[in-house]
């Protein structure tokens, strides 16, 4: 009957929000949970999936968070044991020799040696649930560890993807532009012909130089933004800038989806996303340790016991007449504290209402990425679909002046222009096909998928050794 006493409010599960029925970009049915699991596959690039892999065993991020969950669950451990007694035992032999004392008393002044041994114990019994309460807290701080973690692999694995995806666009545009420029350097050298069999102009020429020059001016910028995702991916896999940069040596083309993303129900956010997850957790936490700080206004009652022995010889601690103890409960009543105890318990409640507030906060950001991310991802589509239409005909219409300028039928500022268009055009139709898988990626990070197999969090980050008694090195 003690045991199932308790104070404060229970929590009565995750708060009842207003959600819309379906995402207004695209209405979509519910779809098997799980589905969003290793989304990346669908990219169909297995350096991608290496990456991916290796990033999970290395990455700092995720190794802190590990080591977040291994505190919590500690916690845990060690807020349990306030609902066990704690007992502790003692023992000492000393030398001893009394003073002489007053002049009327006779004192035995010789030494003599004292053996002494104790056993003490305590027991506070939680009465009004206030143990109880503080292990409720402490399994929702790990359960929350538990959704971070999450969080952090959802978080990685789509910056790996993004960075990825990113760098090979930017392969793909340099290898463009040096395609675009020799191509240009052969219009340069027709116009020089002409210009030296007299057919040409010099203005024509300069433009043409010009053009060339102009192009091959942007590998440089692209260059510079690839060896930055490189780096990047390197940190995010642990390793130095570089080390991943033997591996993007070799282009390769930008992944490309074939199979859309099960988007769900708005409401299966609050199962899928972690950092949701992780929120209405800590909402949970707060709402226990209100009753933590409630049953500290009610009285404690404690069991205390004590057993001790001493005597003169080893041999005689085990005699009845060595032998003393005591054994009883103690009782404390909180009488005044001028309205602190009172004061706790409402921090707690404002604690409990900033974490509801933090809650409904991380639910409507998640509702918010998740339409951004289908509008993007819907818009960029189309928009590389009316450029690869527009590449096309670019790409007919540089042939046709090209051809007609060689036969003179054509002015060079057709060819000029012809050229140039195409290299913006083919130029920004890989840039939205790279806007289109990121957001692709940003779609499957808002709808929370990320990694499903079981992450090892037993290791800790540094195994200490010799840890036992030693003897001490010298401080560094």
């Amino acid at each position: 009957m003690l045991a199932g006493c308790a104070v404060g409010p229970d929590y009565a599960g995750p708060p009842k929000l207003d959600m819309p029925a379906h995402w207004s970009a695209r209405p979509a049915s519910r779809r098997q949970a799980g589905t969003l699991d290793r989304w990346w596959l669908r990219l169909r690039d297995p350096l991608l999936n290496r990456l991916i892999e290796q990033a999970v065993d290395a990455n700092p991020s995720v190794a802190k968070a590990k080591a977040v969950v291994r505190e919590a669950r500690a916690t845990v451990q060690q807020t349990s044991a306030g609902l066990f007694p704690s007992v502790s035992g003692s023992a000492s032999v000393t030398d001893n020799k009394s003073s002489a004392g007053s002049a009327s008393t006779v004192v035995d002044t010789s030494p003599y040696t004292l053996h002494q041994a104790s056993f003490d114990s305590s027991w506070e019994l939680d009465l009004f649930g206030g143990t109880q309460r503080s292990i409720e807290a402490a399994l929702r701080g790990e359960q929350s560890a538990e959704e971070d973690l999450r969080d952090s692999l959802v978080t990685l694995i789509g910056d790996v993807a993004a960075y990825y995806v990113e760098a090979r666009g930017y392969q793909a545009r340099i290898a463009l532009a040096q395609r675009t420029s020799t191509s240009q350097r052969d219009t340069e050298k027709l116009t020089r012909s002409k210009y030296d069999a007299g057919s040409g102009n010099a203005v024509d020429l300069a433009k043409a130089t010009a053009q060339a020059a102009s192009t091959e001016a942007n590998v440089p910028t692209y260059q510079a933004a690839l060896a930055a995702d490189i780096h990047r991916l390197g940190i995010l896999l642990g390793r130095p800038p570089d080390g991943v940069a033997a591996l993007m040596a070799k282009s390769a083309p930008v992944p490309a989806p074939r199979m859309p993303l099960p988007t769900g129900l708005p409401a299966d956010l609050l199962m899928n996303r972690p950092d949701v997850a992780s929120a209405e957790r800590k909402l949970a936490q707060a709402t226990a340790k209100i009753g933590a700080a409630e049953a500290d206004r009610y009285p404690a009652v404690s069991l205390t016991g004590s057993v001790g022995t001493s005597a003169l010889r080893a041999g005689d601690l085990a005699k009845y007449s060595s032998v003393s103890w005591s054994v009883g409960p103690s009782v404390t009543v909180p009488v005044f504290d001028a309205g602190k105890r009172l004061a706790t318990v409402r921090i707690a409640e404002a604690q409990r209402d900033q974490a509801f507030a933090t809650f409904h906060s991380t639910v409507l950001t998640a509702f918010e990425d998740v339409e951004n991310a289908l509008v993007s991802l819907s818009q960029d589509r189309i928009r590389a679909t009316k450029l690869a239409e527009a590449a096309k005909n670019y790409r007919e219409a540089a042939r046709l002046s090209r051809s007609l300028f060689e036969t003179g039928s054509a002015s060079f500022i057709d060819v000029l222009d012809a050229e140039r268009s195409l290299y913006s055009a083919e130029d920004s139709l890989i840039q939205s096909k790279v806007s289109a898988v990121k957001d692709y990626i940003s779609l499957a990070k808002a709808l929370g998928g990320g990694w499903s197999d079981p992450v090892d969090i037993s290791t800790p980050i540094i195994v200490d050794t010799n840890t036992g008694p030693h003897v001490r090195e010298t401080v560094k």
